[in-house]
């Protein structure tokens, strides 16, 4: 597989070797050798949790800045819904796009219009009987990546709609192109992200051949001057979306959108390594699964716990509620019956393998039975010591001539162990020989 853009970076020169990495990464994406983590570009899925756990910030998201706007005659800011559960005081989404506005961009689109609607298609989904239950959300492009490299026998009951984003830069070039009369060359849509994984899919999108958006700011990146324009500024622009968009901006939001449809029978979660274990469940017992639609996350309370926002996970929620609740249900609804051609996928996402140990088959075989006789010498604690996640792992890298097995720390002490007892063997030998004469 062909390396490709990843959002989530490392900072060599302050990394420690630490390994805090390895263990949390839920691809295993990240090894430890000569004393520096690496990223595996085949293995991450950018869902940002090296970058929340590293103690030395040795990890970061590459994302544009607002040098972007200059490329462009004309830009639109796509608001994440999440945003708006970042500032305490407030008063209403159209508060924070007059900001946008007074920070250089032409126009603002509320991505939760485009939510809104992604809402309703997937109603006239539900009720076209095509799918196979569960559906499972595919908003979360972490999560749509964990599947195609985890979970392949999930991969078709991934909801097949383009992303709210997505969506969103689609909509809005197209407004723009027929009010600024410029080509949509000359139209920047720029999304403010509230994590690398959505930053990622500016470059490699999902389910489309080439994204509607031009660029992605991390939110964190204009956070000190948008609460300082928000402090002066009392400015406001008409609302674009109620409710129901800006709820997608927390765990559970695209589920109650359509949780009549499904008649309640539906399950959210956030935070990966929960998401895994849903994952891992359906699995296992999807045939038996009464579960209708599934709604995952990969991060902790939904994108409002992305690792580019600023405010408490928790604190935004409850904004987010806070400012649905002034809002009418949902301003967006589609006029056509059947659900329209540009919001379903073009390129449906396949299968990823991450071990794929060779393209001939015969020798494929031979490298992981020597997989499975290495891991068996192991001692199966999954320390982390050698810099691979797992013994598993370890005795894969081994295979492919990542490292050597006495990496190992309990190898490494059993032949250092040998060679001493070899040592003192001939050492007592020599000297039994030296008494007898």
């Amino acid at each position: 597989m062909p390396n490709v853009f990843h959002s989530v970076t490392l900072i060599d020169e302050l990394c420690k070797g630490c390994t805090n990495c390895i263990k949390r990464c839920p691809t295993q994406a990240i090894r430890v050798r000569n004393g520096k983590a690496k990223i595996m570009d085949t293995h991450c899925i950018d869902c940002g949790e090296c970058i929340r756990i590293c103690p030395y910030h040795a990890k970061k998201a590459e994302y544009d800045n607002l040098d972007i706007l200059k490329k462009y005659k004309y830009n639109i800011a796509l608001l994440a819904p999440s945003i708006y559960g970042q500032f305490p005081k407030l008063e209403s989404p159209g508060h924070l796009g007059a900001a946008f506005l007074k920070l250089g961009f032409d126009e603002v689109f509320e991505v939760s219009k485009a939510a809104e609607i992604i809402s309703d298609v997937t109603v006239k989904y539900i009720k076209s009987g095509e799918y196979k239950k569960p559906i499972i959300n595919s908003a979360c492009p972490a999560i749509t990546r964990l599947i195609q490299k985890r979970f392949p026998d999930l991969i078709e009951h991934l909801l097949p709609i383009i992303t709210p984003s997505e969506l969103s830069g689609l909509i809005a070039k197209k407004e723009a192109v027929k009010k600024t009369g410029f080509s949509a060359d000359d139209i920047g849509a720029i999304f403010i992200s509230p994590c690398p994984a959505k930053v990622t899919t500016v470059k490699n999108p999902i389910g489309i051949e080439k994204s509607h958006l031009d660029g992605a700011i991390g939110f964190k990146e204009i956070y000190p001057q948008l609460h300082s324009l928000l402090s002066k500024y009392d400015q406001r622009i008409p609302a674009q979306s109620g409710g129901e968009g800006i709820r997608w901006g927390a765990t559970g939001g695209e589920a109650s959108a359509i949780s009549a449809e499904v008649e309640d029978k539906y399950l959210a979660a956030d935070g990966i390594e929960n998401c895994i274990q849903v994952l891992e469940s359906l699995e296992n017992w999807i045939e038996k699964s009464k579960v209708e639609f599934v709604e995952l996350n990969a991060c902790t309370s939904g994108c409002v716990g992305g690792v580019l926002t600023v405010a408490n996970p928790f604190v935004a929620v409850v904004k987010i509620n806070s400012l649905r609740k002034k809002l009418p249900a949902t301003l967006n609804k589609l006029k056509e019956d059947t659900i329209p051609e540009h919001t379903k996928w073009s390129k449906p996402p396949e299968y990823q393998p991450v071990v794929e140990l060779d393209s001939s088959i015969s020798a494929a075989m031979e490298k992981l039975s020597a997989i499975d006789s290495i891991e068996a010498k192991l001692k199966g604690l999954d320390c982390g010591a050698c810099g691979s996640p797992s013994c598993k792992a370890f005795a894969e890298d081994i295979v492919r001539g990542y490292c050597e097995i006495n990496e190992c720390i309990f190898i490494l002490r059993e032949s250092m162990q040998n060679i001493a007892e070899t040592f003192a063997g001939q050492h007592w030998f020599k000297n039994k020989d030296i008494s007898k004469k």
